[in-house]
This record gives C-alpha cells, structure tokens and sequence, in this order.
C-alpha cells in the first residue's frame, strides 16, 4: 500500500471511530443531547419496544436517569448545561445502545411498571406488559378485593409488587422456574419492603404451588412460537429467551396453566393471561371458547380474562389439548 493510499486509509478509519466515538462539541444541554441521541437512534434502526416506544423517548430515558432526574421533568431544566463527566457519560450509554443493541433499560438497569421504578437486568424480561393498567384499576370490574394473589412467571416480580400495591392486604406468591429471575425478584421486593407480603417460590408454573386457592391468578408466561423468535429484532435478543419461548406454536405453558388453574381458583377468582402475538393461535385452537379479549387505553393487547366460572367449564377442553400436546413432545 503506497502512502498516499494508506492515508486515505486511515482518515476513512479515522473518521467512522469519530462517528462511534466521539460526539459534537456543540452539544451542551440536556434538550441537546436528547435531540442528538434520538437521531442517532433512527439512523441506527435501532428497535424500541421495551418500555419505550421512540427514539425520542429512549434517549430521554437514558439521559434523565444518567442525570439522576425525575423522568417527567419541567421544561424548565431541559436548557440546563452538563458537566464534560455528565456529557461522557450519557455518550457511553448511547454508544452502547447503538453498537450493542441493548435495550435502554439494560443500560440503566430500571424500568418503570404501573408507576413503579423497578430494578432489571438481563437476567429477566424488561418489563412492558399492558396488564399495568389492570393493576393500577385494581382489576376493576372484575374484582372487588383479592386477599390472596398467584403471579406466574413472575421474572423481575413486577406484577407481583404491583399487584401488593392495589391489594394491600393480600398475599401474594410470585412464582418462577428461573433461580436467576428469582434473583432479581428478590432485589425488587427487598426494594419495596414487601418481604412479609409477597413471597417468592421457584417452581415450574404450578408443581410447587402451597395446596391453596387464589382470588387472582395472572401471567405473563413465555408465548412467543419458535418461528417468531428466530425472526425478533436483535433488541429481543438481549433478553433471557427462556422469558420467550413457548414451543413451537407459542401455546405450551399458556395451556399447561389452562389445564390447571382449575384447582387453584377461588369460586369468584379470576384468571387474567397474557398470550399476545399468539392470540390468534389460541382462539384458533378452542374456536367453541369465547375467551373475553380485554382493551387498553394506553395500547396493547393480546391479554384475556376468564372467570372461575369459565375455567370449571372449559377444563376438560383444555385437558384434552394438554394430553395432545404432551404426546407431541414425546
């Protein structure tokens, strides 16, 4: 390689690690480097969808928490100027967020569920699920009251904690068949001080469940088929696939807790499952079910609702698929 050839060389190096490593000079404001990281972030294609839905809003996640400041912060504060240190590090974390393609609330190991600031890392599914504004409802109309609560899969423990903060009163048992989620459940109930009312119990769905039945059992269990999972954005990838993958149609845990639940619900208790892209799936497979598809005001969906009433009913339907399933698997 001549010299001249070998410049060229290394300016066209040097410039793409000035485009990774480096930022403008001329970025001095919190307004500023929320603008520029959101840029970043489209040019990028980055993927958002966990626990933000924008460019704009995932920088504004990753700058504010660096900060230290509230994310629903006054206007007022968004000219203010940031130290070289601040700069450096907000530009750390968004550097990552591009090359990596870690979801922001790895980076900043929070995410916010029902209004609460939860602790998350990649040993647990960052929390999004619309079933929050069930919670925050208090699972209105459907429930007066519950005094005992069963959250499966309960992975970071958000809907757990959640759910003790609508039903002071109720006990609560998170359960997950991931010593790891367990882990970072635990750190979150030790957050919150819930040790006396939510208790964490490593099972696989309902095997080592206390012989007891449950006003609410709600879950967000792995339903993603294996098709879709190989085709997820690399952002999805980052996340533990065991939180994911739920067979070849989505639907294996979804029925196993069908098949069961029976047993662990109280005559006027309900069951609320989250089954989302495969939705479809299971109304397609019990078409004679008329599963009461719940709305959102805040988006989402592929969340259902079914009576104690409704899960007695329809318990043989649901055994029948279970036992299909079980020889499928042999």
């Amino acid at each position: 390689m001549g010299v001249l050839q070998f410049s060229l060389f290394y300016l066209q190096v040097f410039a793409m690690q000035q485009t990774f490593l480096d930022y403008p000079d001329n970025l001095i404001s919190i307004k500023d480097f929320i603008r520029w990281g959101a840029s970043q972030f489209s040019e990028a294609g980055l993927f958002f969808g966990h626990g933000t839905t924008t460019a704009l809003d995932d920088a504004a996640a990753i700058v504010l928490h660096t900060l230290h400041l509230p994310y629903q912060l006054s206007e007022t504060y968004l000219d203010s100027r940031l130290t070289k240190i601040e700069q450096q590090k907000i530009f750390a974390l968004f550097k990552r967020r591009i090359e990596e393609r870690i979801p922001s609330a790895y980076l900043t190991r929070e995410a916010i569920f029902a209004g609460l600031s939860f602790y998350v890392d990649d040993r647990v599914l960052i929390p999004r699920s619309p079933i929050s504004e069930l919670i925050q409802e208090g699972f209105s109309p459907w429930l007066e009251n519950a005094h005992s609560v069963l959250d499966l899969c309960t992975g970071s423990a958000c809907i757990a904690i959640a759910c003790a903060f609508a039903f002071p009163e109720a006990d609560i048992d998170a359960v997950d068949y991931s010593q790891d989620a367990l882990a970072v459940a635990e750190i979150n109930v030790n957050k919150f001080d819930l040790n006396d009312q939510v208790k964490l119990v490593c099972s696989n769905l309902f095997e080592n469940i206390p012989d007891k039945q449950y006003d609410l059992i709600v879950s967000n269990p792995p339903y993603v088929s294996l098709k879709e999972w190989q085709h997820l954005p690399k952002e999805y990838h980052a996340e533990p696939a065991m939180g994911f993958k739920g067979g070849k149609s989505g639907l294996d845990l979804v029925i196993k807790i069908l098949s069961q639940a029976k047993f662990f619900l109280s005559s006027d208790g309900i069951l609320v499952l989250e089954v989302g892209s495969s939705a479809q799936s299971l109304q397609d497979l019990f078409p004679e079910i008329p599963f009461y598809w719940l709305e959102f005001e805040r988006g989402g969906e592929g969340v259902f609702l079914m009576t104690a009433q409704q899960v007695n009913q329809y318990h043989e339907l649901f055994n029948r698929s279970l036992a299909l399933l079980c020889q499928e698997t042999v």
